[in-house]
C-alpha cells in the first residue's frame, strides 16, 4: 500500500509541473503504458492468495483512477493554456476607431440639378420625366419641328434607327405630359440629352432643365417673373436682371433668347417663348382657350457660373482632384 501511494504523489508531483502535451503523453506511459508502474503491480495480482487479491486490486484501481484523472486534468488545464495563448496572438483591439471606407459626395452637376428642382418646387412647379431613347414623333414632331429642319440631320442627332433617337432636349417630357394632364400644367422635366457636339463649352452629353407653364392667362410678363426670380435665388444675387431678345424655336411663337447681366455686361442663358398652338394640338389642348409659355436651360453652363469652371469637359473627366472641390 505504501508503494501504491508512492507512485500516486509521484505522479501529481510531475503531471503538475509538465508545460507540454507531448512530454504529458510519455510521463503517463510511466505509469499506465505496457511496462508502467501501475501495470506491473495489475500483473502480479495473480501471485496473490484469493483472500489478499480483491483488496489489492481495488487499491491498485483507485490509484489508477486518481493518476487517470490527474492526467485529464492537466490535460485540459494545458489545452485551456495554449487557446489562451492563441486568442491572445490573434486577438483584436476593439478599442481602436474603426477604418471604415472613404465616403463619396454629389457630381457638382448633380448637386446643381438638386438646387434647381428645390428652387422650382418652391415656384410651384412640380417634376415631369420621360424616356431618354425618344421617338421622333415625340422629340420632333410633336413639338413643330418640320422634316428638313438642321435639328433632324445625322450631324446633329444620335439616331438609334429611323424612328429613334438619344434625345436631343427634354421638351418631349412635356409633349407626353400634356398627353396624360389636362390644364393647368405647371412643370418642369430634367436630365440627360444628347447632340453631337463637343468642345469646351458644349459635350456630347449634357444636361437640361425645362420648364412649362400652361393656363388660361398666362403672358410673357409670367415667363419673364419666373425666369428672374429663379436666376436671383439661385446665383444669390438680388440685382440680377433678365432681359429678352427676339429669336426663332419652332415650338415656341413668339420666341426668344433670355440674358442676364453678368459681371457688367449681359450672357445668354436660355431660349423660351409661347408654346406654339400647333404644339397644343398635338396633345388636343385648345388653344383658344389655354396658353402656355415654355423656357430651356442648361445645367452645365448654370454649374460652370455658380463654381467658376471654364471649361464644360472637366466635369466628365472623372479626376477626383477637381471633383473633391465641390465636397
Amino acid at each position: 500500500m505504501q508503494e501504491l501511494q508512492q507512485i500516486l504523489d509521484q505522479a501529481l508531483q510531475q503531471f503538475a509541473v509538465i508545460g507540454d502535451e507531448a512530454e504529458l503523453e510519455q510521463v503517463k506511459a510511466k505509469y499506465l503504458g505496457k511496462e508502467g508502474s501501475l501495470t506491473v503491480l495489475l500483473k502480479g495480482l495473480g501471485k496473490l492468495s484469493a483472500e489478499e487479491r480483491p483488496a489489492a486490486g481495488a487499491r491498485i484501481n483507485q490509484v489508477k483512477q486518481g493518476i487517470e484523472a490527474a492526467l485529464q486534468q492537466r490535460r485540459d488545464l494545458l489545452q485551456q493554456n495554449k487557446l489562451a495563448q492563441k486568442l491572445a496572438a490573434e486577438a483584436l483591439d476593439v478599442t481602436l476607431p474603426g477604418r471604415g471606407l472613404g465616403t463619396g459626395g454629389l457630381h457638382p452637376v448633380t448637386r446643381t440639378l438638386e438646387r434647381i428642382e428645390q428652387l422650382f418646387h418652391s415656384l410651384g412647379f412640380a417634376t415631369a420625366s420621360g424616356p431618354e431613347i425618344e421617338r421622333d414623333f415625340y422629340n420632333f414632331t410633336a413639338l413643330n419641328i418640320p422634316e428638313n429642319h438642321p435639328a433632324r440631320a445625322m450631324h446633329d442627332t444620335f439616331y438609334i434607327d429611323p424612328q429613334h433617337v438619344l434625345r436631343t432636349h427634354t421638351s418631349p417630357v412635356q409633349v407626353r405630359y400634356m398627353e396624360a394632364n389636362q390644364p393647368p400644367l405647371k412643370i418642369i422635366s430634367s436630365g440627360r440629352v444628347y447632340r453631337v457636339d463637343s468642345d469646351a463649352t458644349h459635350s456630347p452629353m449634357f444636361h437640361q432643365v425645362e420648364g412649362l407653364w400652361v393656363d388660361e392667362e398666362i403672358s410673357f410678363a409670367n415667363l419673364k417673373g419666373v425666369v428672374q426670380d429663379f436666376l436671383q435665388r439661385f446665383f444669390e444675387r438680388e440685382d440680377l436682371t433678365v432681359r429678352f431678345r427676339p429669336s426663332f424655336f419652332p415650338f415656341t411663337e413668339p420666341s426668344a433668347e433670355m440674358d442676364m447681366s453678368w459681371n457688367g455686361g449681359w450672357l445668354e442663358i436660355g431660349g423660351c417663348g409661347m408654346v406654339h398652338p400647333n404644339v397644343l394640338k398635338h396633345v388636343n389642348i385648345d388653344s383658344e382657350k389655354y396658353l402656355g409659355f415654355a423656357f430651356g436651360l442648361g445645367v452645365e453652363r448654370l454649374a460652370m457660373l455658380r463654381y467658376g469652371v471654364n471649361d464644360l469637359r472637366l466635369f466628365y473627366e472623372s479626376d477626383l482632384r477637381f471633383l473633391k472641390q465641390f465636397n
